[in-house]
C-alpha cells in the first residue's frame, strides 16, 4: 500500500449501515483521488477503511458500482455546499460571490473531493463522467438564475434571459478550470480566486445587463 495513504488503525465491528458506508465512501475517495479508478485498488481500498472487502461488495458494490457512489455523494456534497452559500437576500453579484466563495472552499476542504470529481471522473469517462454533467448543469441553472435576475433588476429580463444559460455555461467552465489549476497552486488563496473571477466575468455580465455591448468594428 502507497506510504501515503493513512492506514485504518484497526478493524471496526457493529457498527450501523450508515457509518460504515461512510468509511468505505472515505477510504476510496481517499485511494481514488491519489491513484485514479483503473490503478486503484480494492484491496487497499479495504486496508483503509478498516474492513474487508466481502463487507465493500455487500454494502456498495464492485469497484465501478463503489466510484460511482463517490461521485454522486461527493458532487451532492459540493453543490449542497455553493447552495449553503448564496444569499437569497443578497445582489446577484453578491449571491455569485458567496457561491464562488463556497465552491473554492469545498474545493480547499476537499481537495481529494475534488480530485474525484473532476481528474478522475472526467478522465474515465462513460456512465461516471455523466454525473459530472448532472452536477455541471445544476451549478449553471444557479448561475443562469442570477444572471436573468441581474438582468430583471435593469429591466432587461428578455435579454438576460436569452443569453444567461450561455454566460452561466462560460462561468462554470472557468470556475472549474481555475479549480484545477488550483490544485497546483494552493499558496492563493480562495478569496483571490473569487475576486479573480469575480472580475474577469461579473463586470462583462453587469455591462451586458446594462445593455452595453462589445461589436467587432471590422467585419
Amino acid at each position: 500500500m502507497a506510504d501515503d495513504v493513512k492506514r485504518a488503525p484497526e478493524r471496526a465491528k457493529r457498527l450501523p449501515r450508515a457509518v460504515r458506508e461512510k468509511q468505505i465512501l472515505d477510504a476510496a475517495v481517499r485511494v481514488f483521488s491519489l491513484h485514479g479508478y483503473h490503478s486503484a485498488s480494492m484491496d487497499e481500498i479495504s486496508e483503509v477503511a478498516g474492513v474487508s472487502k466481502p463487507m465493500i461488495y455487500s454494502y456498495l458494490g464492485a469497484k465501478e458500482d463503489l466510484f460511482l457512489h463517490c461521485i454522486r455523494r461527493e458532487a451532492g456534497r459540493l453543490l449542497e455546499a455553493v447552495q449553503a452559500g448564496i444569499k437569497p437576500d443578497l445582489s446577484p453579484d453578491m449571491q455569485l460571490w458567496h457561491g464562488l466563495r463556497s465552491f473554492y472552499g469545498f474545493v480547499a476542504e476537499y481537495r481529494e473531493s475534488w480530485t474525484v470529481l473532476h481528474r478522475q471522473a472526467l478522465t474515465v469517462g462513460g456512465p461516471f463522467a455523466g454525473e459530472i454533467d448532472t452536477l455541471r448543469g445544476k451549478a449553471i441553472e444557479l448561475v443562469s438564475a442570477l444572471v436573468v435576475s441581474a438582468g430583471s433588476r435593469k429591466g432587461l429580463a428578455e435579454q438576460a434571459e436569452f443569453s444567461g444559460e450561455g454566460l452561466a455555461v462560460a462561468l462554470v467552465g472557468a470556475a472549474e478550470s481555475l479549480a484545477d489549476w488550483w490544485l497546483d497552486h494552493s499558496d492563493v488563496s480562495d478569496g483571490v480566486l473569487a475576486s479573480w473571477l469575480m472580475n474577469l466575468i461579473w463586470l462583462g455580465f453587469n455591462d451586458l445587463v446594462e445593455g452595453e455591448v462589445w461589436r467587432p468594428t471590422e467585419q
